[in-house]
């Protein structure tokens, strides 16, 4: 007997579509979304393989199967990067690469590549190590600190330098800090009640603040690069992402327009501190709680490194503490909400889809399927060691889990950056290891916040020197 609201498509076969029950009238499943999103996505594939989701009355389709992910997120045409919630993005970051739809996604793609090339990478790490090694030489045994935000300050200093060839004094990285951590609650918030955006809130004017907070100081980066002698900083050479976007040419002979500057150091101020903070702070409470794991992992670091702070050509005997970041984004994918927005009619699993649909695909969905990942919710570093991947699984293909593993996203979108987060969360990873251990506050609750990227409310711990 068929199912209500459940159909099989020859395009999808197997695959099912479904709604998630518990909506209400008018505001659908809103309240669940706002209080606790995480528990209400993970629950969604019990209900099929595409949920429909209610926010207000509005439909919203969920993937819930890796092979639907991968049909989205490959098919860039179909499913833009359009509707409520991109806009809204754009008024906020600006028309960057993040945040651009298709139409323009492949000139900016190729106006960014040059500067995460290899070569760029190498000098970013050498950056990344020198400051790594300052912020774990200022700790204290025995000290009590917010690790998440020491963290986000370690990030937000090691892009700063990087990409921009620039400092950031700590009175002015708290302060960013507040700002972007405002701005990405901010933006949650408005893209689950737009109609609640345009009010005088105090958590409204406090966005607002945020907002123009992050875009002056973008604005600071790139008029003092200007008035500098030349456009690379220390020299006319164009050695980090700045500096190659103020020497280069278009094709026609112009430069790059200077809003357009402005939008992509916008987006990786909040891309190269955040969403590596956070794979951070995940990965030492994950260790925090599974001491067998932390050992092993300072035998490792400690081996390698001695005393001294990770560098790049340290990553290949530092195997690991790789897994370990890769098992933290699988538990906790900073980017755990990717919308997209049907340009046309189409179908997914078996349900027709008109055009303006909202599909929304959650890392955190599909990284804690049971089929996919045995015990998906235990922390398992090891499940990505060569000789732990099974000999068959779904579909016989035991290459399966790692497909369907998508911390930075598939396809032509997939995060340009992807390279420079893991070298850097796995260098300061290395080096905190070898270093320090983590110990928990007894009674301590860590918990995600509702917000755009996935980060513990608070990370309290304390740090005795090894």
């Amino acid at each position: 007997m068929a199912i209500p609201g459940h159909d099989r498509s020859p395009a999808d076969p197997g695959l099912r579509a479904g709604r998630a029950p518990g909506a209400r009238p008018l505001a659908g499943h809103l309240p669940v979304l706002y209080r606790s999103p995480l528990d209400f996505l993970g629950a969604l594939p019990r209900h099929g393989d595409l949920v429909e989701v209610r926010i207000g009355r509005r439909p919203l389709f969920v993937l819930c199967h890796p092979d639907l992910v991968r049909r989205v997120l490959t098919d860039d045409r179909t499913y833009d990067r359009e509707g409520p919630s991109y806009q809204r993005s754009r008024r906020a970051m600006g028309n960057g690469l993040a945040t651009c739809p298709q139409a323009e996604h492949r000139t900016q793609r190729r106006l960014m590549q040059p500067a995460f090339r290899p070569d760029h990478l190498a000098r970013y790490a050498a950056v990344m190590r020198r400051t790594i090694g300052e912020a774990v030489d200022g700790w204290r045994h025995g000290q009590r600190i917010d690790l998440g935000g020491e963290l986000f300050a370690l990030a937000t200093k090691t892009a700063v330098r990087a990409l921009f060839d620039a400092e950031l004094p700590p009175a002015e990285g708290r302060e960013l800090h507040e700002a972007l951590d405002t701005f990405l609650k901010g933006i949650y918030r408005q893209t689950l009640l737009p109609w609640a955006a345009g009010l005088p809130t105090p958590g409204n004017r406090r966005y607002g603040r945020a907002l123009a907070h992050g875009q002056a100081y973008t604005a600071r980066l790139v008029e003092g690069r200007r008035a500098g002698a030349g456009t690379g900083g220390s020299g006319d050479v164009a050695k980090d992402v700045l500096s190659h976007l103020l020497s280069t040419r278009l094709p026609d002979g112009t430069p790059v327009a200077g809003d357009a500057v402005h939008d992509q150091c916008t987006a990786l101020v909040l891309a190269g501190s955040e969403t590596t903070a956070s794979a951070l702070a995940w990965s030492c409470h994950l260790l925090s709680r599974h001491h067998d794991v932390a050992e092993e992992l300072y035998a490792e670091a400690h081996g390698v490194l001695g005393g001294r702070a990770a560098a790049q050509e340290d990553l290949p005997r530092l195997p690991l503490t790789g897994r370990v970041v890769t098992e933290a984004l699988r538990l906790y994918p900073p980017a755990w909400l990717i919308p997209r927005v049907t340009t046309t009619e189409t179908e997914l699993a078996g349900r027709r889809l008109p055009v303006g649909s909202m599909v929304v695909f959650s890392p955190y969905v599909i990284h804690r399927r049971g089929d996919l990942y045995p015990e998906p919710g235990r922390f398992r570093p090891g499940r990505w060691a060569e000789e732990d991947v099974p000999a068959d699984g779904p579909a016989a293909d035991r290459n399966a889990s790692l497909r369907a593993y998508a911390p930075f996203g598939l396809g032509a979108h997939r995060c340009i950056g992807e390279s420079f987060a893991l070298t850097e969360a796995t260098l300061a990873l290395a080096t905190i290891a070898a270093r320090w251990r983590l110990q928990a506050v007894p009674g301590a609750v860590v918990r995600p916040a509702a917000r755009a990227v996935l980060a513990p409310e608070r990370l309290p711990m304390y740090l005795y020197a090894r």
